[in-house]
Protein backbone atom coordinates (compact mmCIF):
# COMPACT_ATOMS: atom_id res chain seq x y z
CA UNK A 1 0.00 0.00 0.00
CA UNK A 2 1.33 3.44 -0.66
CA UNK A 3 1.75 6.15 2.02
CA UNK A 4 -0.61 8.15 -0.55
CA UNK A 5 -3.53 5.57 -0.36
CA UNK A 6 -2.50 4.82 3.81
CA UNK A 7 -3.36 8.56 4.43
CA UNK A 8 -1.23 11.71 5.66
CA UNK A 9 0.24 11.35 9.51
CA UNK A 10 0.08 14.78 10.50
CA UNK A 11 2.80 15.50 13.21
CA UNK A 12 3.89 19.04 13.06
CA UNK A 13 0.74 20.01 15.88
CA UNK A 14 3.46 22.56 17.13
CA UNK A 15 2.83 25.29 13.97
CA UNK A 16 -0.81 24.94 13.99
CA UNK A 17 -3.56 22.09 14.98
CA UNK A 18 -6.84 20.75 13.61
CA UNK A 19 -9.62 23.09 14.86
CA UNK A 20 -11.48 20.85 17.89
CA UNK A 21 -15.08 20.32 16.93
CA UNK A 22 -16.01 21.45 19.85
CA UNK A 23 -14.54 24.98 18.79
CA UNK A 24 -16.02 24.81 15.21
CA UNK A 25 -19.77 23.76 16.86
CA UNK A 26 -19.85 26.67 19.07
CA UNK A 27 -18.59 29.56 15.99
CA UNK A 28 -20.96 28.07 13.44
CA UNK A 29 -23.90 30.06 14.90
CA UNK A 30 -21.94 33.29 15.37
CA UNK A 31 -20.72 33.28 11.65
CA UNK A 32 -24.11 33.58 10.79
CA UNK A 33 -25.20 36.45 12.83
CA UNK A 34 -24.71 39.91 11.83
CA UNK A 35 -23.50 42.61 14.64
CA UNK A 36 -20.54 44.73 15.50
CA UNK A 37 -19.58 44.39 19.22
CA UNK A 38 -19.30 47.85 19.78
CA UNK A 39 -23.04 48.46 18.49
CA UNK A 40 -25.25 49.46 20.65
CA UNK A 41 -28.52 47.71 18.39
CA UNK A 42 -29.56 44.00 19.81
CA UNK A 43 -26.96 42.83 17.14
CA UNK A 44 -24.68 44.40 18.74
CA UNK A 45 -25.42 43.36 21.97
CA UNK A 46 -25.73 40.32 21.13
CA UNK A 47 -22.41 40.08 19.57
CA UNK A 48 -20.54 42.18 22.90
CA UNK A 49 -22.25 39.37 24.90
CA UNK A 50 -20.73 36.40 22.94
CA UNK A 51 -17.21 38.15 22.93
CA UNK A 52 -17.65 38.93 27.38
CA UNK A 53 -18.84 34.81 27.46
CA UNK A 54 -15.74 33.98 25.58
CA UNK A 55 -13.28 36.52 27.56
CA UNK A 56 -14.63 35.19 30.79
CA UNK A 57 -14.37 31.57 29.78
CA UNK A 58 -10.95 32.15 28.56
CA UNK A 59 -9.97 33.92 31.70
CA UNK A 60 -11.38 31.50 34.38
CA UNK A 61 -9.57 28.87 32.12
CA UNK A 62 -5.67 30.82 32.33
CA UNK A 63 -5.89 32.02 35.46
CA UNK A 64 -6.83 35.47 34.97
CA UNK A 65 -9.36 38.19 35.88
CA UNK A 66 -11.66 38.71 32.26
CA UNK A 67 -10.54 42.42 32.16
CA UNK A 68 -6.82 41.20 31.90
CA UNK A 69 -7.57 39.46 28.61
CA UNK A 70 -6.96 41.72 25.66
CA UNK A 71 -8.34 40.10 21.92
CA UNK A 72 -5.48 40.25 19.30
CA UNK A 73 -4.80 38.16 15.96
CA UNK A 74 -2.71 35.62 17.54
CA UNK A 75 0.46 35.01 19.01
CA UNK A 76 2.67 37.18 16.66
CA UNK A 77 0.88 40.55 17.41
CA UNK A 78 0.42 39.45 21.09
CA UNK A 79 4.38 39.22 21.36
CA UNK A 80 4.64 42.54 19.22
CA UNK A 81 2.17 43.97 21.54
CA UNK A 82 3.93 42.87 24.75
CA UNK A 83 7.32 43.89 24.09
CA UNK A 84 6.97 46.82 22.45
CA UNK A 85 4.46 48.12 24.59
CA UNK A 86 5.57 47.36 27.70
CA UNK A 87 9.01 49.18 27.07
CA UNK A 88 7.62 52.10 25.46
CA UNK A 89 5.90 52.93 28.48
CA UNK A 90 8.66 52.03 30.84
CA UNK A 91 10.56 54.20 28.72
CA UNK A 92 8.19 57.12 28.70
CA UNK A 93 8.04 57.21 32.58
CA UNK A 94 11.67 56.81 33.05
CA UNK A 95 14.19 57.19 30.15
CA UNK A 96 17.05 55.50 32.03
CA UNK A 97 15.50 52.36 31.46
CA UNK A 98 17.28 51.22 28.19
CA UNK A 99 17.74 47.82 28.50
CA UNK A 100 15.48 44.92 26.78
CA UNK A 101 16.60 41.37 28.32
CA UNK A 102 15.37 38.27 26.70
CA UNK A 103 16.22 34.65 26.40
CA UNK A 104 18.80 33.45 23.48
CA UNK A 105 15.89 30.56 21.88
CA UNK A 106 13.08 33.04 22.05
CA UNK A 107 10.93 32.62 19.06
CA UNK A 108 11.13 35.47 16.10
CA UNK A 109 8.12 36.67 17.36
CA UNK A 110 9.77 38.24 20.14
CA UNK A 111 13.52 37.86 18.85
CA UNK A 112 12.78 40.16 15.92
CA UNK A 113 11.03 43.19 17.58
CA UNK A 114 13.46 43.04 20.44
CA UNK A 115 16.37 43.62 17.81
CA UNK A 116 14.24 46.56 16.25
CA UNK A 117 13.81 48.51 18.62
CA UNK A 118 16.85 47.77 20.05
CA UNK A 119 18.70 48.73 16.32
CA UNK A 120 20.09 52.46 16.01
CA UNK A 121 18.15 54.05 19.19
CA UNK A 122 19.16 54.48 22.66
CA UNK A 123 18.24 50.96 23.68
CA UNK A 124 20.33 47.87 24.38
CA UNK A 125 19.39 44.39 23.86
CA UNK A 126 21.08 41.81 26.50
CA UNK A 127 20.49 37.97 25.63
CA UNK A 128 20.83 35.36 28.51
CA UNK A 129 21.83 32.31 27.53
CA UNK A 130 20.58 28.65 27.89
CA UNK A 131 22.60 25.39 28.41
CA UNK A 132 22.62 22.33 26.77
CA UNK A 133 19.20 21.46 27.82
CA UNK A 134 18.06 25.00 26.13
CA UNK A 135 16.96 25.94 30.53
CA UNK A 136 17.77 29.73 30.64
CA UNK A 137 20.42 30.27 33.22
CA UNK A 138 18.30 31.96 36.07
CA UNK A 139 21.33 33.12 37.76
CA UNK A 140 22.83 35.35 34.98
CA UNK A 141 19.40 36.68 34.65
CA UNK A 142 19.62 37.66 38.57
CA UNK A 143 23.01 38.77 38.27
CA UNK A 144 21.53 41.60 35.19
CA UNK A 145 19.09 42.47 37.00
CA UNK A 146 20.72 42.84 40.27
CA UNK A 147 23.23 45.42 38.26
CA UNK A 148 21.04 47.31 36.19
CA UNK A 149 17.75 47.04 37.81
CA UNK A 150 17.09 50.93 37.34
CA UNK A 151 18.01 50.35 33.03
CA UNK A 152 15.71 47.71 32.27
CA UNK A 153 12.35 48.48 30.78
CA UNK A 154 11.41 44.67 30.29
CA UNK A 155 12.34 41.56 30.69
CA UNK A 156 10.87 38.54 28.15
CA UNK A 157 10.80 34.92 28.36
CA UNK A 158 8.86 32.25 26.83
CA UNK A 159 7.15 29.58 28.93
CA UNK A 160 8.12 26.57 26.54
CA UNK A 161 10.69 26.55 23.52
CA UNK A 162 8.29 25.78 20.25
CA UNK A 163 11.30 24.00 19.02
CA UNK A 164 13.19 21.57 21.46
CA UNK A 165 10.12 21.41 23.85
CA UNK A 166 12.09 23.05 27.42
CA UNK A 167 9.79 23.94 29.92
CA UNK A 168 11.43 27.37 32.00
CA UNK A 169 11.09 27.65 35.12
CA UNK A 170 8.88 30.69 34.71
CA UNK A 171 8.22 30.92 38.39
CA UNK A 172 11.90 31.50 39.48
CA UNK A 173 11.66 34.11 35.99
CA UNK A 174 9.01 36.11 37.29
CA UNK A 175 9.88 36.46 40.70
CA UNK A 176 13.64 37.66 39.37
CA UNK A 177 11.52 40.56 37.79
CA UNK A 178 9.03 41.00 40.34
CA UNK A 179 11.80 41.55 43.04
CA UNK A 180 12.83 44.89 41.42
CA UNK A 181 9.67 46.21 39.95
CA UNK A 182 10.60 44.93 36.45
CA UNK A 183 7.51 43.67 34.17
CA UNK A 184 8.18 40.24 32.76
CA UNK A 185 6.04 38.95 29.68
CA UNK A 186 6.31 35.35 28.90
CA UNK A 187 5.48 34.13 25.11
CA UNK A 188 3.17 30.93 26.24
CA UNK A 189 1.76 30.09 23.25
CA UNK A 190 2.87 26.58 23.10
CA UNK A 191 2.59 25.78 27.03
CA UNK A 192 -1.45 26.83 26.97
CA UNK A 193 -3.62 24.18 26.10
CA UNK A 194 -0.70 21.21 26.25
CA UNK A 195 0.91 21.72 30.50
CA UNK A 196 -0.11 23.90 32.92
CA UNK A 197 -0.57 27.74 32.98
CA UNK A 198 -2.26 30.09 35.92
CA UNK A 199 -1.36 33.41 35.10
CA UNK A 200 -1.96 34.96 38.67
CA UNK A 201 0.04 31.76 40.06
CA UNK A 202 2.95 32.53 38.00
CA UNK A 203 3.58 35.99 39.04
CA UNK A 204 4.17 37.37 35.34
CA UNK A 205 3.15 40.83 33.83
CA UNK A 206 2.28 39.47 30.88
CA UNK A 207 1.61 36.37 28.69
CA UNK A 208 0.92 35.40 24.88
CA UNK A 209 -1.84 33.17 23.53
CA UNK A 210 -2.65 31.56 20.77
CA UNK A 211 -5.71 29.42 19.81
CA UNK A 212 -4.71 27.59 16.90
CA UNK A 213 -2.03 25.54 19.12
CA UNK A 214 -4.55 24.40 21.46
CA UNK A 215 -7.58 23.53 18.88
CA UNK A 216 -8.55 27.06 18.32
CA UNK A 217 -9.21 28.64 14.84
CA UNK A 218 -6.28 30.21 12.83
CA UNK A 219 -6.59 34.36 13.40
CA UNK A 220 -6.81 34.55 16.88
CA UNK A 221 -4.91 34.78 20.33
CA UNK A 222 -4.77 37.05 23.28
CA UNK A 223 -2.47 38.77 25.44
CA UNK A 224 -3.26 38.26 28.99
CA UNK A 225 -2.22 41.60 30.82
CA UNK A 226 -1.92 42.30 34.35
CA UNK A 227 -4.15 45.78 35.18
CA UNK A 228 -1.51 47.55 37.42
CA UNK A 229 0.98 46.67 33.61
CA UNK A 230 1.65 50.08 31.80
CA UNK A 231 1.40 49.47 28.28
CA UNK A 232 1.29 52.07 24.79
CA UNK A 233 -0.99 50.85 22.43
CA UNK A 234 1.05 50.18 19.01
CA UNK A 235 -1.71 51.20 16.74
CA UNK A 236 -4.54 53.92 17.38
CA UNK A 237 -8.25 54.30 15.52
CA UNK A 238 -10.52 53.06 18.54
CA UNK A 239 -11.52 52.16 22.61
CA UNK A 240 -11.09 48.61 22.00
CA UNK A 241 -9.50 46.29 24.33
CA UNK A 242 -8.90 48.86 26.77
CA UNK A 243 -7.86 51.19 24.59
CA UNK A 244 -4.62 48.52 23.80
CA UNK A 245 -5.54 47.09 20.68
CA UNK A 246 -8.15 48.92 18.28
CA UNK A 247 -10.20 47.36 15.93
CA UNK A 248 -13.37 45.31 15.52
CA UNK A 249 -13.22 42.18 17.65
CA UNK A 250 -13.31 38.84 15.98
CA UNK A 251 -16.07 37.37 18.25
CA UNK A 252 -16.67 33.95 16.38
CA UNK A 253 -12.57 33.42 16.71
CA UNK A 254 -13.11 34.46 19.99
CA UNK A 255 -15.67 32.17 21.00
CA UNK A 256 -13.80 29.16 19.40
CA UNK A 257 -10.56 30.12 21.12
CA UNK A 258 -12.74 29.96 24.21
CA UNK A 259 -14.11 26.85 23.34
CA UNK A 260 -10.84 24.45 22.29
CA UNK A 261 -9.37 26.13 25.74
CA UNK A 262 -12.25 24.63 27.94
CA UNK A 263 -11.33 21.51 26.07
CA UNK A 264 -7.78 21.90 26.19
CA UNK A 265 -7.26 22.46 29.82
CA UNK A 266 -10.44 20.43 30.76
CA UNK A 267 -8.92 17.01 29.97
CA UNK A 268 -5.23 18.31 30.38
CA UNK A 269 -3.61 15.46 32.73
CA UNK A 270 -5.10 12.91 30.47
CA UNK A 271 -4.52 14.30 26.93
CA UNK A 272 -0.94 15.14 28.86
CA UNK A 273 -0.38 11.75 29.63
CA UNK A 274 -1.34 10.13 26.48
CA UNK A 275 0.52 12.72 24.23
CA UNK A 276 3.18 12.08 26.28
CA UNK A 277 3.47 8.42 25.97
CA UNK A 278 3.37 8.64 22.58
CA UNK A 279 6.18 10.89 22.56
CA UNK A 280 8.36 8.67 24.14
CA UNK A 281 7.37 5.79 21.76
CA UNK A 282 8.14 7.82 19.05
CA UNK A 283 12.06 8.89 20.42
CA UNK A 284 12.13 4.93 21.19
CA UNK A 285 11.57 3.98 17.02
CA UNK A 286 13.76 7.64 16.36
CA UNK A 287 16.24 6.16 19.17
CA UNK A 288 16.96 2.99 16.94
CA UNK A 289 18.55 4.61 13.89
CA UNK A 290 22.25 4.83 14.98
CA UNK A 291 24.01 8.67 14.92
CA UNK A 292 20.24 10.19 16.03
CA UNK A 293 20.51 12.52 19.37
CA UNK A 294 17.54 14.20 21.16
CA UNK A 295 17.48 17.85 21.76
CA UNK A 296 15.81 19.00 24.76
CA UNK A 297 15.49 17.53 28.23
CA UNK A 298 13.35 14.17 28.72
CA UNK A 299 10.24 13.69 30.85
CA UNK A 300 8.04 16.56 32.41
CA UNK A 301 10.49 18.88 31.91
CA UNK A 302 9.76 18.68 28.02
CA UNK A 303 6.68 19.75 26.24
CA UNK A 304 4.43 16.38 26.53
CA UNK A 305 3.79 16.56 22.51
CA UNK A 306 7.62 17.32 21.27
CA UNK A 307 9.97 15.45 20.14
CA UNK A 308 13.35 16.87 18.55
CA UNK A 309 16.03 14.78 16.92
CA UNK A 310 19.39 15.57 14.98
CA UNK A 311 20.59 12.95 12.65
CA UNK A 312 24.11 12.05 12.33
CA UNK A 313 25.02 13.29 8.09
CA UNK A 314 21.80 14.42 7.31
CA UNK A 315 19.92 17.59 6.35
CA UNK A 316 17.19 18.40 7.99
CA UNK A 317 15.23 19.80 4.76
CA UNK A 318 16.18 16.45 3.32
CA UNK A 319 14.79 14.58 5.71
CA UNK A 320 11.61 16.56 5.59
CA UNK A 321 11.14 15.78 1.84
CA UNK A 322 11.80 12.19 2.18
CA UNK A 323 9.69 11.83 5.24
CA UNK A 324 6.56 14.02 3.06
CA UNK A 325 6.85 11.94 0.46
CA UNK A 326 6.06 8.83 2.55
CA UNK A 327 3.09 10.81 3.75
CA UNK A 328 4.56 11.76 6.79
CA UNK A 329 4.14 15.61 7.63
CA UNK A 330 6.67 17.05 10.37
CA UNK A 331 8.97 20.30 10.11
CA UNK A 332 12.86 21.42 10.39
CA UNK A 333 12.00 23.63 13.22
CA UNK A 334 9.16 26.90 13.25
CA UNK A 335 7.14 27.29 10.82
CA UNK A 336 7.92 31.08 10.93
CA UNK A 337 11.23 30.09 9.80
CA UNK A 338 10.73 27.90 7.11
CA UNK A 339 12.83 27.63 3.93
CA UNK A 340 15.15 29.90 5.45
CA UNK A 341 18.87 28.29 4.82
CA UNK A 342 20.52 28.26 7.80
CA UNK A 343 20.89 26.19 11.56
CA UNK A 344 18.17 27.15 14.26
CA UNK A 345 19.32 29.98 16.44
CA UNK A 346 17.96 27.78 19.14
CA UNK A 347 20.10 24.96 18.62
CA UNK A 348 23.29 27.00 18.34
CA UNK A 349 22.06 28.42 21.64
CA UNK A 350 22.30 25.49 23.14
CA UNK A 351 25.59 24.30 21.75
CA UNK A 352 25.25 22.26 19.02
CA UNK A 353 27.89 22.03 16.25
CA UNK A 354 26.28 23.67 13.34
CA UNK A 355 26.26 20.29 11.44
CA UNK A 356 24.19 18.72 14.06
CA UNK A 357 21.65 21.47 14.01
CA UNK A 358 21.25 21.34 10.37
CA UNK A 359 20.30 17.67 10.39
CA UNK A 360 17.26 18.03 13.05
CA UNK A 361 13.63 17.43 12.96
CA UNK A 362 10.59 18.24 15.03
CA UNK A 363 7.90 15.77 15.58
CA UNK A 364 4.72 17.77 17.10
CA UNK A 365 2.23 14.96 18.70
CA UNK A 366 -1.51 15.82 19.64
CA UNK A 367 -4.38 14.01 21.17
CA UNK A 368 -5.35 12.97 18.05
CA UNK A 369 -2.40 11.48 17.11
CA UNK A 370 -2.27 7.83 17.27
CA UNK A 371 -0.15 4.60 18.07
CA UNK A 372 -0.39 3.96 14.29
CA UNK A 373 0.86 7.40 13.88
CA UNK A 374 3.71 6.95 15.50
CA UNK A 375 4.73 3.36 14.18
CA UNK A 376 4.41 4.67 10.71
CA UNK A 377 7.25 6.94 11.56
CA UNK A 378 8.91 4.01 12.79
CA UNK A 379 8.54 1.71 9.73
CA UNK A 380 10.38 4.20 7.17
CA UNK A 381 12.52 6.53 9.71
CA UNK A 382 15.52 3.75 8.58
CA UNK A 383 14.92 4.21 4.91
CA UNK A 384 14.73 8.16 5.02
CA UNK A 385 17.59 8.96 7.50
CA UNK A 386 20.11 6.17 5.03
CA UNK A 387 19.06 8.15 2.03
CA UNK A 388 19.37 11.51 3.55
CA UNK A 389 22.83 10.64 4.41
CA UNK A 390 23.53 9.31 0.37
CA UNK A 391 22.47 12.34 -0.62
CA UNK A 392 24.38 14.23 1.50
CA UNK A 393 27.74 12.11 0.87
CA UNK A 394 26.87 12.45 -3.21
CA UNK A 395 26.47 16.24 -2.56
CA UNK A 396 29.72 16.76 -0.72
CA UNK A 397 31.45 14.57 -3.00
CA UNK A 398 31.82 11.45 -0.87
CA UNK A 399 33.89 12.85 1.93
CA UNK A 400 32.55 12.31 5.17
Amino acid sequence: MSAASEGSVYLDNAASTAVRPEAVSAMLPILAQPGNPSSLHAAGRAARRHLEEARESIAGNLGARPSEVVFTSGGTESDNLALKGIVAARRGADPRRRRVVISAVEHHAILDPAEAITTGDDLELVVIGVDDGGFLDVDALAAEVAGHADEIAAISVMWANNEVGTIQPIEQIAAVGREHGIPVHSDAIQAVGHIPVDFAASGLSAISVAAHKFGGPQGIGALILGRDVALAALTQGGGHERDLRPGTQNVAGAVGMAAALAEATGNLAAEAKAVAARRDRLFDHLLGVEGTRVNGPRGDLRLPGNAHVSFDGCEGDSLLMLLDAQGIECSTGSACTAGVAQASHVLLAMGLPMDVARGSLRFSLSHTTTDADIDRVGAVIGDVVARARAAGLVASGGRS
